[in-house]
């Protein structure tokens, strides 16, 4: 895959990520966004990054209101964004996985019956019927909560099980565009899972040459260190929403900047995450994909991101490594 043709993706993607937000941002209307991702997955950081990055590509826009689950006060998202839509940040959270989320989702839609909703891109994934069942009750009582899904089957499940408008949107962090890697220091490099999305256990003694490692491991002290700095740059004539912002960027940077650096040490990466697939793409690396637990990131794929050549949906770790190690010139 040509650097141009690289462009031309992340362009195109970029694009049809607009026609589905174009109508839910006006210019002369603040924006809250809630649940900002407080968590070591760089995933969920290069997420965010992408929204703040579409926000001010585009329309030159910062939310009025962000927050965590923790800290969230409908008080303050009242005063500080009045009007306008409340976003709900995007990822891999919609069901009863991580179903601490959901129960968010579904608290501001009863806090705001009157407010639109707009859910950044999402996959979904049920596995309680009851818990579904929760679900269509809250967004068929707000009537104005609209829904964006990151791939085919969330987008069938969601027309089938949810009265609220649907969009087809690919995933937030392709608004952050290309990234320039840093030199390879591996020929091969293994991210995988380890958390409950992961598919069983890997066996990875057969391959003692390949570093197996996985990106929720970090510093607390240097993403503290991140939030103090971006908070000590805002001192002056900021609200306290805006501060709360420049730290929550601060520390979604450095799990970002962290992440981009470990998946370049590796010439070709295999990988069952699907925003170190994402972030291979926005660096330009090859990489062997397998899948999580339910499907995610092979549905994905098919909507968006795959058919490139920097891509490989493997059939097994063992296919996976040895397509990784064909890329990064060695022998299997």
């Amino acid at each position: 895959m040509s650097g141009a043709q690289q462009s031309e993706l992340i362009t195109k993607l970029q694009d049809r990520t607009h026609d589905c937000l174009k109508e839910f941002i006006r210019p002369d209307e603040p924006i809250a966004i809630l649940d900002f991702p407080d968590i070591r997955n760089c995933g969920d950081s290069a997420i965010w990054l992408g929204e703040m990055a579409y926000l001010q590509q585009r329309y030159a826009k910062r939310p009025s209101y962000v927050c965590t689950t923790d800290d969230f006060s409908s008080d303050e998202l009242k005063d500080s964004a009045p009007n306008g839509p409340i976003f709900i940040h995007g990822g891999g959270n919609f069901g009863d996985i991580w179903v601490f989320h959901q129960d968010f989702r579904e608290r501001v839609m009863e806090l705001f019956p009157d407010r639109q909703i707009v859910q950044f891109p999402q996959s979904i994934h049920y596995k309680s019927a009851e818990r579904l069942e929760q679900s269509k009750r809250a967004i068929g009582k707000h009537k104005n909560f609209v829904l964006l899904v990151r791939d085919e089957e969330s987008f069938q499940f969601a027309k089938e099980n949810f009265d609220c408008q649907v969009y087809l949107c690919p995933d937030m962090a392709f608004c952050i565009g290309g990234i320039e890697p840093a030199a390879p220091q591996f020929p091969v490099l293994a991210m995988l899972r380890q958390d409950k999305e992961q598919v069983g256990t890997v066996d990875f003694s057969a391959y003692p040459d390949i570093p197996k490692e996985d990106w929720i491991t970090e510093s607390r002290s240097k993403v503290r260190v991140a939030k103090a700095l971006g908070a000590a740059s805002a001192l002056l004539h900021l609200t306290p929403s805006e501060m709360r912002l420049r730290k929550l960027d601060a520390a979604a940077n450095n799990r970002f900047q962290r992440g981009i650096r470990q998946i370049s040490r590796g010439r070709a990466i295999v990988t069952d995450r699907l925003h170190v697939h994402i972030c291979s793409l926005l660096i330009g690396r090859s990489h062997a994909v397998l899948d999580n637990n339910y499907g995610k990131i092979r549905r994905f794929m098919n909507a968006f991101s795959g058919g490139t050549d920097l891509s490989y949906k493997a059939t097994s770790l063992d296919d996976g490594i040895r397509w990784a190690r064909e890329q990064a010139g060695i022998a299997a």
